[in-house]
């Protein structure tokens, strides 16, 4: 599996091409921008021009982006309009949740990028049948407009009632959607577990969102560097393996850790852990 980073890492920091280069010197070829507002600002023109012209001459690629959460700088802070609820069942609401999502998917006309993560719901969202409609109303549409720039909308696993694996295996069974899925395996391991959650969705799997969790609280913990994790990183990684290596790469999402002096650095060791894991639970 090819090494991939999500900018998640760095996700209260101004994405600028100085992070990029130091992604990129770290040996990951791959990165996922994540897409909030004080991070990457889909709608400062400056700032998408900008990247746009360091991709345009860099080896590093754009794997995926992934769609904004909220749409103001503050983490949804600023009020409950400020969520971006896809299966928000009032139809004026939705409409305007995904025409900002719209905005975020155009940059793939200036920064290209192969998929656009989406989440079902927000986290502790209760199933509803409203809301399954409603998730199939606008990903119809946000699926349709991002093909239209050579990007495939991906579902992830979320901790919600919605959008576990399980669910989304009842959400594509009932809506015949054909989109396929990123696995967070941080977010499998706060509900169905890492094995079954692959077992549910192996066949859609594009891409992956790798980090570690007290399997309660999403907490984006560095594997092998933080403490509190509970996931079996052996048992993780030989079910990751058994898909063909082009399949989905290893991309990491940790945590913003402002007591992390060389984050990007930190996760390169990450990747090194992972990569060591054997066949037998070990370190080869």
């Amino acid at each position: 599996m090819q090494r991939a980073l999500s900018t998640h890492l760095l996700v209260n920091h101004h994405l600028t091409t100085v992070w990029l280069d130091r992604i990129w010197d770290a040996g990951i070829p791959l990165v996922e921008i994540f897409c909030a507002r004080q991070h990457l600002d889909y709608r400062d023109k400056t700032q998408i021009t900008e990247l746009g012209y360091w991709f345009r001459d860099s080896e590093l690629k754009v794997h995926s982006l992934h769609s904004p959460m909220y749409s103001d700088d503050a983490w949804g802070r600023t009020g409950p309009d400020s969520v971006m609820d896809i299966t928000e069942p009032i139809k004026i609401k939705r409409i305007q949740i995904v025409e900002e999502i719209k905005r975020a998917i155009e940059v793939a006309e200036i920064v290209p990028f192969r998929y656009l993560i989406q989440h079902l719901g927000v986290s502790g969202e209760e199933f509803d049948e409203r809301k399954v409609e409603a998730g199939f109303a606008s990903l119809e549409e946000i699926s349709h407009f991002a093909r239209q720039r050579g990007v495939e909308v991906l579902l992830e696993n979320t901790p919600n009632a919605l959008a576990s694996a399980q669910r989304l295996r009842y959400f594509f069974e009932a809506t015949h959607l054909k989109l396929n899925v990123c696995l967070d395996v941080g977010h499998a391991n706060m509900s169905e577990g890492v094995e079954a959650a692959y077992r549910l969705l192996a066949p859609r799997i594009r891409s992956t969102h790798i980090h570690d969790n007290d399997g309660k609280m999403d907490l984006h913990l560095f594997p092998f560097v933080d403490s509190g994790g509970t996931i079996n990183w052996e048992s993780t990684m030989d079910v990751l393996r058994s898909a063909p290596a082009d399949q989905y790469p290893m991309l990491l999402e940790l945590r913003c850790a402002p007591d992390v002096e060389r984050p990007v650095e930190s996760a390169r060791r990450v990747f090194e852990h992972l990569e060591k894991l054997s066949s037998n639970g070990h370190e080869s």
